[in-house]
Parts: C-alpha cells; sequence; structure tokens
C-alpha cells in the first residue's frame, strides 16, 4: 500500500468554495470521506477508526480555518463583514451559539496540493483569494497578497509573552472525544505575538517560539514552490519535517549502506536548503533596496538562521548562517554603492569628485533605513546596525581601490584622500545627525588595509610633481609667445621692469600646497614643489640665451636681462615662506635663482664692456688728445645703461652700478699705464686738464647711479695731478697720496706713472 499526502489545506480551498457557493455545510462531511486526511491509491485501503478519523477531520479543518484567516487576501474589516453572510451553515453546529458565531473565512487558503508532475501550473500552487482573482509575483505583490496581509495585521499578545506561530496548541492535539469546531473571529484567526513598533517594523526585540513541525512534510516541489514564493515560514517547517524524517530514517539503518532512495532524499535536502539559502541572500541583498516590503520577510530570516545555529551539526543542515547573512549585508550594500553616478573622465574632469559625494550621500540613505526600517526586523544579538556599519566601510574601502586604478590627474588623487580624511568621517557622511547617538565616533573613520593610502599619496605626489613641470614649461611657452616672438617691451610695475613670472609660479605653488594641506600632505607638497622648481632657472635661462642670441636690439636685450634679474629675485624672496618646513630646498632654490641672477647680471656687464671697449681703447692717443668724439660716445653709453637701471630693483642696481663704475674706472686708468702716448713740450699739462675733466664727469654719472665704489673717486685727482708735473720731485710728493689712497699699486705701476710724467 502506499499513500500520498495532501495538506489540510488542499481539502480547506475545496470545502471554503463550497461553503461560500452555499452548496456545502460543515456538518454534512461524511466521515468516511477519504478526502480530508489520505488518499489511497494502489491495491490497498486504509483502516482507520472512526471515532479517531472524525476526531482528526474535525481538528484538521479547524486548523484549515486557522490557517485561511491568516493568510486571507481580504483586509480584516472585509472578512469580518463577509462573515456576517454565512452565519446560518454554522449556527446549527452543536455547542455553538448563533448569536455569537461568525462563519469561517470564505476565501481559500493556500492551495498546495499534490503536484501530477514537475511541469505543474503554477496556479494550482499559488494563493488565490477567489475564482476570479489571479496569482501576482512576490516581487509585486500588493496589501491583498496573503503572506502581506497576515503581516500588516495587529498581532495579539499572549500571556507568556512570547512570539507564537504556531498553528495549533497542546491542548488541540489531544486525541480523546472530538471537540465542537471552535467558532473563527478575526482574533483566533491570527497568530499570537507581542510587538514593539519600531520605523513603521515589528521590533522582533522578544523571544522566538517556532511554529509546530508538521508531521509529514510536503512534497520537495511544493517546498520548493514555497520557497520561491516567500512563504518562508512553511517552507522552512516543512523542510525541518523533511530533515527529522531524513534523520529518522538514517539513524534507523545503523552503519549499512543508504538506499537509493534516501539518497536522493539527502540529495533533495541539501537542493532545498541551497534554494533556502538562496531566497534569504536575495532577501537580505534587497532590504535596503525594498526596505518596506523585505522588513517583515527579515523577520522570517532571522528566525530561521536563529533555528539553523541550534541546529548545527545535526544530520542534513547547513552551518555557517550568519555568516551568508553578512556576507548577504556586504553584498547589499556593494550592490547599492554601485548604483551611485559615475560619469566618464573624458567628459567630466571632475567625475571622481562629484561621485564621490554621491557615494557619501548614499551611504547615509542606506544607514538611514537600516535604523529607522531594518533594525527592528532583527533580534539584538544580530547588531544590525553596526554590521551595515562595518559592511559600508568594507564596501568603499573596495570600491575606491577600483576608483584609484581609474585616476591619472592630480585632482583625482585629492578628490580620494579628501574623501577618505574628511568627507567620510564628518557630518556629511557618517558623522549625518541622522544617525547619531547609534553611530559612536570612533566608528565613523574608514579603515582601509595595507598601504592603499599610501598609494594615494605617492600617485598624489607624481602627479603633483608632474604638474608643476608641466606648467613652468607652459610658462616658458607663454613667455616666447607674447615677449619675444613680438619682441614686446616688458611691464613696468611699482618703477621696475617686471613679467608675471614669479606671480604665475608663486601662485601656482601655493595653490597646491594649500590644497595638500586639507589632506595632511603639506610639507611634502612644498617638498615636491620645490624639488621641481629648482631646475627651472637652469632650464629657462637655456630658452632665453638661445633666444637672445639672436635678438639684434640691443637695447631690449637689456631690458629683458633686467625682468628676469627682478623676477627670479622676487621668486625667490616667495620661496622664503616655506623655509621653516623645507630649508634644504628653499636653500637650494635660492643657491639657483643667486646663480641665474648673477649669470644674467654678467652677461649684462659683457655687453656693455664690449659695447665701450673701442672708445676706451682711444683714450690717451695723440687724438684723444685733440678729439672729445670717444669720450662722449662713452658717456652716452653709460648714460643710457644709467636709464635702464631705473627698472632694476633695489636689491640688485647698486651692486651692478658698482661693478660697472669700477670696470669704467679700471679700464681708463690701464690707458695710462700702456704708454701709448708720450706727452712733450708742455702737453703733459693739457693732458692732465683733460683727464681731471672727464674723470670728474665719470664721477658724477656713478654718483648719481648711486655707485658704492666711493674710493674710486680720488683716483682721478691723483693721476692728473703726477702727470702734470714734469719735476721727478713733485711727481714723488703727489705719488704718495695716490699710494696712500691706493695701497695695492704695485712698485712697477708706480714706476710706470713716474716715467709717463717725463
Amino acid at each position: 500500500m502506499s499513500f500520498r499526502h495532501r495538506t489540510v489545506t488542499d481539502r480547506m480551498a475545496e470545502r471554503g468554495q463550497a461553503e461560500a457557493d452555499g452548496t456545502c455545510d460543515v456538518r454534512d462531511a461524511p466521515a468516511s470521506d477519504n478526502s480530508f486526511g489520505i488518499e489511497i491509491t494502489g491495491d490497498g485501503k486504509a483502516e482507520i477508526n472512526g471515532k479517531e478519523r472524525k476526531h482528526r477531520v474535525m481538528r484538521s479543518l479547524r486548523e484549515s480555518i486557522k490557517r485561511a484567516g491568516e493568510k486571507s487576501p481580504l483586509p480584516m474589516k472585509l472578512n469580518g463583514s463577509r462573515r456576517k453572510t454565512g452565519t446560518a451553515n454554522v449556527g446549527s453546529e452543536p455547542g455553538n451559539s448563533s448569536e455569537h458565531q461568525t462563519p469561517p473565512p470564505s476565501s481559500p487558503s493556500l492551495n498546495i496540493g499534490p503536484m501530477s508532475s514537475p511541469q505543474q501550473k503554477l496556479g494550482d500552487l499559488c494563493p488565490q483569494s477567489s475564482p476570479n482573482q489571479t496569482f501576482q509575483p512576490s516581487h509585486s505583490r500588493t496589501q491583498s497578497d496573503p503572506v502581506v496581509a497576515l503581516k500588516d495585521e495587529s498581532p495579539k499578545k499572549r500571556e507568556t509573552g512570547r512570539w507564537s506561530l504556531r498553528l495549533g496548541s497542546k491542548k488541540e492535539k489531544h486525541i480523546g472525544r472530538p471537540e465542537p469546531l471552535g467558532v473563527v473571529t478575526e482574533s483566533s484567526a491570527l497568530p499570537e505575538m507581542e510587538t514593539e513598533v519600531l520605523g513603521g517594523g515589528a521590533d522582533v526585540r522578544t523571544p522566538y517560539t517556532l511554529p509546530e513541525i508538521p508531521s509529514a512534510p510536503l512534497s520537495v516541489m511544493e517546498i520548493k514552490k514555497l520557497i520561491d514564493l516567500e512563504v518562508l515560514e512553511e517552507a522552512y517547517l516543512n523542510l525541518l519535517s523533511l530533515r527529522i524524517e531524513f534523520q529518522q530514517e538514517k539513524e534507523a539503518l545503523g552503519e549499512q549502506e543508504l538506499p537509493l532512495e534516501l539518497v536522493h532524499k539527502e540529495k533533495d535536502l541539501r537542493l532545498l536548503y541551497d534554494a533556502l539559502r538562496t531566497k534569504l541572500t536575495e532577501i537580505v541583498q534587497n532590504s535596503c533596496a525594498l526596505p518596506s516590503r523585505n522588513k517583515e520577510l527579515l523577520v522570517r530570516v532571522a528566525c530561521i538562521i536563529q533555528e539553523e545555529e541550534k541546529r548545527e551539526g545535526e544530520v542534513g543542515g547547513m552551518t555557517g548562517w550568519r555568516d551568508y547573512w553578512r556576507a548577504s549585508v556586504q553584498e547589499g550594500v556593494r550592490a547599492t554603492i554601485k548604483q551611485a553616478q559615475l560619469d566618464d573622465p573624458e567628459k567630466n574632469p571632475s567625475w571622481l569628485a562629484v561621485h564621490l559625494g554621491l557615494l557619501g550621500k548614499t551611504i547615509v540613505e542606506v544607514l538611514e533605513k537600516v535604523k529607522a526600517e531594518l533594525v527592528g526586523s532583527y533580534p539584538p544579538s544580530f547588531n544590525v546596525f553596526e554590521t551595515y556599519v562595518s559592511s559600508c566601510h568594507e564596501m568603499v574601502g573596495k570600491h575606491l581601490k577600483k576608483l584609484l586604478d581609474k585616476s591619472r590627474e592630480l585632482r583625482d588623487y585629492y578628490a580620494l584622500l579628501d574623501f577618505i580624511i574628511h568627507r567620510y568621517p564628518s557630518e556629511k557622511v557618517m558623522g549625518s545627525v541622522s544617525l547619531q547617538p547609534e553611530l559612536k565616533e570612533e566608528q565613523r573613520a574608514l579603515t582601509l588595509g595595507g598601504d592603499f593610502l599610501q598609494q594615494i599619496k605617492t600617485g598624489y605626489y607624481s602627479c603633483l610633481q608632474a604638474e608643476i613641470k608641466n606648467s613652468l614649461n607652459k610658462i616658458t611657452e607663454l613667455e616666447y609667445e607674447e615677449m619675444w616672438k613680438v619682441e614686446e617691451s616688458p611691464a613696468i610695475e611699482e618703477g621696475v621692469y617686471s613679467s608675471h613670472i614669479d606671480m604665475d609660479i608663486w601662485m601656482n605653488v601655493k595653490g597646491k600646497v594649500q590644497a595638500s594641506k586639507d589632506v595632511g600632505l603639506e610639507q611634502k607638497a612644498v617638498n615636491c614643489c620645490l624639488e621641481e622648481l629648482k631646475q627651472f632657472p637652469r632650464q629657462f635661462e637655456s630658452a632665453f640665451v638661445q633666444y637672445s642670441d639672436t635678438l639684434q636690439n640691443p637695447s631690449l636685450w637689456a631690458a629683458y636681462h633686467i625682468t628676469y634679474i627682478n623676477s627670479f629675485s622676487a621668486l625667490k624672496n616667495h620661496m622664503e615662506d616655506y623655509r621653516d618646513s623645507c630649508p634644504d630646498q628653499v636653500e637650494q632654490l635660492g643657491n639657483e635663482v643667486d646663480g641665474l641672477v648673477l649669470r644674467l647680471r654678467q652677461a649684462l656687464q659683457e655687453h656693455f664692456k664690449t659695447d665701450i671697449k673701442t672708445f676706451l681703447r682711444r683714450m690717451m692717443t695723440r687724438k684723444w688728445l685733440t678729439s672729445d668724439e670717444d669720450f662722449q660716445q662713452l658717456i652716452k653709453r653709460i648714460d643710457t645703461l644709467s636709464q635702464q637701471c631705473r627698472y632694476w630693483s633695489p636689491e640688485h642696481v647698486q651692486a651692478f652700478v658698482s661693478d660697472i663704475h669700477y670696470s669704467v674706472a679700471r679700464d681708463y686708468v690701464s690707458q695710462l699705464m700702456k704708454n701709448n702716448y708720450t706727452c712733450k713740450n708742455r702737453k703733459h699739462e693739457r693732458a692732465a686738464t683733460k683727464i681731471r675733466e672727464q674723470w670728474d664727469k665719470l664721477n658724477e654719472l656713478f654718483q648719481e647711479m648711486n655707485s658704492a665704489e666711493h674710493w674710486l673717486y680720488p683716483a682721478g685727482d691723483h693721476l692728473s695731478k703726477i702727470i702734470g708735473h714734469k719735476n721727478k720731485r713733485e711727481i714723488k710728493d703727489n705719488l704718495q697720496p695716490l699710494i696712500d689712497d691706493y695701497p695695492d699699486i704695485r712698485e712697477r705701476k708706480r714706476q710706470v706713472i713716474q716715467a709717463s710724467g717725463r
């Protein structure tokens, strides 16, 4: 004899439909009707005591009515109104009073009967509220959904203070005399639970009692359908029933090898557990995206996880449920983070800053939903809020690593550092007022493993140096395009020649350093900038010299040199602001700038000396004595230089003028030492007078130019006196003051001076 079990809810669906049509009375059910309990197949027949059979029928019918009330797709108010329409059918039941009775709900319960094949229609396994009503998939359930309707009803409080989702009590299981069919009301049709409302959801912070496990499980396909339809409690109870059945059969075999039927059952059990775990994972992952739908399902999820943890180690089960739950939370957070808008770097240069701003907003929204709607669906032992916070930390860290691989520009690295160091732990994200006081201050910081943060900083330094180098190259190119190529005269600001070079470089470096200071990298940024900047003076000099060699305008040539002497000197002064943080680099940059300024100044001196060399060479000659043409050209060159020196910065002009003064005086006096001309017939007196006059003119010019070589002024007077005398004694007498004023004059020069007096 073989038996095929059918659930009492199948029979209830048929009975309920008949009652709704008024064609059947509950009392008319024949005791021998085989449709309630066991359907007999094959050649055998089931022998069941009539009295006991009737009791089972009545008990099963009452439990089915309770299930129908629980899973009714109609609101309770509508159910109550429909009950009042059929009191005549139930009121005549012995032991019940028609004045206080209401009929059982006419809507049939979940119809899960035996499946003829794996291809059985989905409608045969789906909850239906009426013949005209069609099944709605789980992802689009409405208020009339049988499962959701149960959870939206107000649960009642039991004396024990424990959750009871059982389908019957121990008293109902008593197999003595048959009990009369009880009246089904709103209060008796619902399970009794104790709840607290938190953010619109049930707070399950009270103990949970597992409902009664059915003695005979549904078929594998039926359990699978229940899992797919998210009827989790009934699916899990039947899964436990199947597991217990497997355990008992396996224990009965002892050490014997499992028969093929039991091997298949073990495989079915494993597949069902896989399906259940997959469904729980899906629900948990979507709990943030669909909190209003999933928060009640999460109550069942938490209960199943706790029950499985209690049964861990038993035959037929699975382990690691809590770990899978945490992984599902993390995966849900990851999927939510992935939805934050991410623009193409080619289309939006600020793509990363925009994305991180949206990412922070998304994280706040997730944790707000968790705090308001999900925490109440779990027992305190799950530490839901803390788990989501740690998952946000971990998933954001992994997400940032992917973003680092896409970062190419300095602004990208800056955005990452700013998000990690400032934005993420601030009130904009983890420090949001809406997340307090649950989110403690010590939990706000983003945890990054390994050397991830150092990788960002290294990339930041490299990009910073590259940007500084690129900007310096552009400055040189801009100078060529705007000044050298068109031979534009330099601008005059505050009375001196100037260019935009020093201000451009200073503002660029200052901006980079300030931005780096915001992310705690100020000193390293200064170091990077100065390391790159100290190479710029020579690079600029190379480009400028290459251009200036082709410049035909000597006045413009000199003006450019003066301009860059002023600009680089100003740049050096600006960089002194960073001496405290990077003294070595500032010193090295100062030396490079000083070297450039010196070379530019020497170039001006050599240019001037070359320009006046011809005129000085004709001094102290016969033509010189009779003509002032060469001397006037010399004076003209000095006067032009004097006009140009007005546009020097004060810190350099005096040193330059002093060098020119010394050079002119030395070359002028040197002509006296060369014996190019001998004065006879009192010509020495004329020569002495001319030397005095020319020397006075030179002194006047250099005094106006503020030369610091004051010791050179008396030299002309001494020489003119010596040359003006013919008597040796008189020459000796005038030679001594010259030696006293200029003790470095060598003996040979003194002899030359004495000889020139002849």
